[in-house]
Formats: C-alpha cells, sequence, structure tokens
C-alpha cells in the first residue's frame, strides 16, 4: 500500500523560527559563546539559557535563539558563514514540534540525533519566538 501524501503546508503556519546551538567540551563551548556574543551585538534575538547538559530531545548541551519569521533571510545567511564548525539545527515552530524538529529542520555543521519520541506531536501554542532580549549594535552584514 502506498502512504498517502500529506497536504501542502503553507508558509504562513511558520509562528517564528529556532535555532540549537550545540556545543560538546570547553573549547566548542568558547565557540558557541563567541557565537552567541555576535548574535547578540547583530540581531534583534531572543538568546535562551545555556543548556550545559543534554535537555529534551537534544543529545549535546545546547542554546536556543527564538527569532520571527522576518529576521530569516539575513540570520540564517549569517549563520550559514559564521557558524564556525558548530553543530546549528534551524526549525520552524508550527503547531507540529516534532515534525518541525525532525522533518522541517535545517542543519548547519555535523547533523545530530535528536529524541523525538520527547517532542509532542501537535502544540497549541506554535511561537516562541518571544519579545528580543537583546539590542543589536552591530550592523547584520558586518
Amino acid at each position: 500500500m502506498t502512504p498517502m501524501p500529506e497536504p501542502v503546508r503553507q508558509v504562513e503556519t511558520i509562528a517564528s523560527y529556532h535555532a540549537h546551538v550545540y556545543f560538546d567540551g570547553p573549547a566548542e563551548r568558547a565557540a558557541a559563546g563567541d557565537l552567541r556574543g555576535a548574535l547578540a551585538d547583530r540581531f534583534a534575538v531572543r538568546l535562551g539559557r545555556w543548556h550545559e547538559v543534554p535537555v529534551g530531545p537534544h543529545t549535546l548541551p545546547m542554546y536556543q535563539i527564538a527569532f520571527e519569521t522576518a529576521l530569516f533571510a539575513t540570520l540564517v545567511p549569517w549563520l550559514m558563514l559564521n557558524h564556525g564548525g558548530l553543530s546549528v539545527l534551524i526549525h520552524p515552530n508550527t503547531r507540529h514540534p516534532r515534525r518541525d524538529h525532525l522533518v522541517a529542520g535545517a542543519w548547519l555543521g555535523p547533523r545530530l540525533a535528536l529524541l523525538g519520541e520527547r517532542l509532542p506531536e501537535d502544540a497549541p501554542d506554535a511561537d516562541g519566538a518571544g519579545v528580543p532580549n537583546t539590542a543589536p549594535v552591530v550592523p547584520a552584514r558586518a
């Protein structure tokens, strides 16, 4: 039996985006800190707290960057050029967290395993960008 194709999903269902920056060991943590500072200087994003041990579906320590859809076109290319070899998962926030992380996400650097069973299939609140907690001081193109 052939599986039924999923219906076409509309871009308007994306409420915001998350990027997860992973690190393993002191050198990568330092690099992740440098990247975090550079992001805060350039983009109005919400920087999540440091998780020094794996949490939820994530199999390495990490922090999260939450950002509005309007920033995608500048923030993601900047991350592509400046992630410094760190693994970064970028995913949309719709009402389907498991699919957002496991199917719709994009990786910069090495792809890491995720524990998908720890993510709900559906969630009523799809946003998660929140109010930015940074005040950029450097133009994003720098």
